[in-house]
């Protein structure tokens, strides 16, 4: 079943089931996102329907270990090793102009908007697990001591 970015908002206690109702109804009409009619018709925090979104295209997305990937040095080469690390995001490949990125559900959103405004490139993104993550681009971005959050390991 496809979690749907409306019963998300009810779960977490943001929109009623009436509410979800009515900016589908507009949404019908208008045609516009469903987040945006949701900012504009109850005053939501864009930052609260971006938290939403990313929990729905995590549930979507595929999952995978990163660390048994040989990503292409490509893919690889479009980011630097402080990129990597400050948006926690791993170039896979290139999948035709679109490029594949491993990240976390929580770094999800970071990454989108690493993709979009820095790299301006299209990109999509396959989740794995945090310690995953940080092993795979200790791999491939190494930086001995460093994790996810950007702190040193304390030896």
């Amino acid at each position: 079943m496809e979690l749907r970015l409306g019963t998300i908002l009810v779960d977490k206690g943001i929109l009623t089931e009436d509410q979800v109702k009515a900016v589908l109804n507009v949404q019908q009409r208008t045609g516009r996102p469903f987040g945006l009619i949701c900012e504009q018709m109850y005053d939501i925090a864009p930052k609260t329907i971006e938290a939403a979104w990313a929990e729905q295209y995590s549930a979507r997305a595929t999952t995978l270990d990163p660390r048994l990937l040989s990503p292409e040095r490509a893919a690889l080469d479009v980011v630097s090793r402080r990129q990597a690390w400050q948006f926690n995001v791993l170039p896979v490949q290139w999948d035709g102009r679109e490029l594949m990125m491993a990240t976390t559900p929580a770094g999800l959103c970071r990454a989108l908007r690493f993709a979009t405004n820095v790299l301006g490139v299209p990109a999509y993104f396959v989740m794995c697990e945090p310690v995953e993550l940080q092993d795979a681009m200790q791999m491939h971005y190494p930086m001995p001591g460093t994790t996810l959050d950007g702190r040193r390991k304390v030896a």
